[in-house]
Formats: C-alpha cells, sequence, structure tokens
C-alpha cells in the first residue's frame, strides 16, 4: 500500500492559480510513475497528467496543456499540480495515482494506477 495525501485544493476565481499537492506518507514516491486525475460532478474521473519517475517525462490532457504542470521533487517525496488560469469547467475532485509497473509509460487511463490518494477539491468560479 501506499498511502496518498492531496493538499492545496480551495475556491478560486477564474484566471487564478493553485498548486496541489501529494505527500506519500511513509514511502518513498522516487520509485513509482506518478498522475493526477480529476472527476467533476456526474462525470466520469479524467485523466490531467502523468509524470516518469524521472523528472523529464511529463504527459497532460489536452485540455490542460499549456495551463498546467506536473513535478515531483523525490527528495522531498512530493508531487506537484501547478494549475495556472482556472477556469469553471476545472472544477473537479482531484486526484494522485502512483503505479510500479515496468510496462506504463505516463499511463493516463485509470486502470494504469495501483494507488490513489482520497482527492482534493478544487472549485474554479466566474
Amino acid at each position: 500500500q501506499v498511502p496518498l495525501v492531496e493538499s492545496g485544493g480551495g475556491l478560486v476565481q477564474a484566471g487564478e492559480s493553485l498548486r496541489l499537492s501529494c505527500a506519500a506518507s511513509g514511502r518513498t514516491l522516487g520509485g513509482y510513475a506518478m498522475g493526477w486525475f480529476r472527476q467533476a460532478p456526474g462525470k466520469e474521473r479524467e485523466f490531467v497528467a502523468a509524470i516518469a519517475r524521472s523528472y523529464s517525462n511529463t504527459r497532460y490532457s489536452d485540455s490542460v496543456k499549456g495551463r498546467f504542470t506536473i513535478s515531483r521533487d523525490n527528495v522531498k517525496n512530493m508531487l506537484y499540480l501547478q494549475m495556472n488560469s482556472l477556469k469553471p469547467e476545472d472544477t473537479a475532485v482531484y486526484y494522485c495515482a502512483a503505479h510500479m509497473r515496468l510496462g506504463v509509460f505516463l499511463g493516463d487511463k485509470i486502470g494504469d494506477y495501483d494507488y490513489w490518494g482520497q482527492g482534493t477539491q478544487v472549485t474554479v468560479s466566474l
């Protein structure tokens, strides 16, 4: 088990920024590929961004590309999602996820990940 805990969500206005964090309690994240997903009310959980074990490989959904940045600090054992130019359609519960599967690189599917946090709410108003 990898207990993941997200933080940093909140209520912001359109155009503002937020930085989400994801911490692993009692585990080092260095060996895990990581991702962020989100789920809006009445919708399925969708992929937002992924980062490989190395720092240099990342992947984004088209809806957030150019506005969001995923990053990790393996020394601090943290995963981040910097969200800029937020839009009302970004409103959702955001989840971090992790896996160690060697055959999955920058996974964008829920099934690619084995461990999930409880989520943090992000609400963007007009």
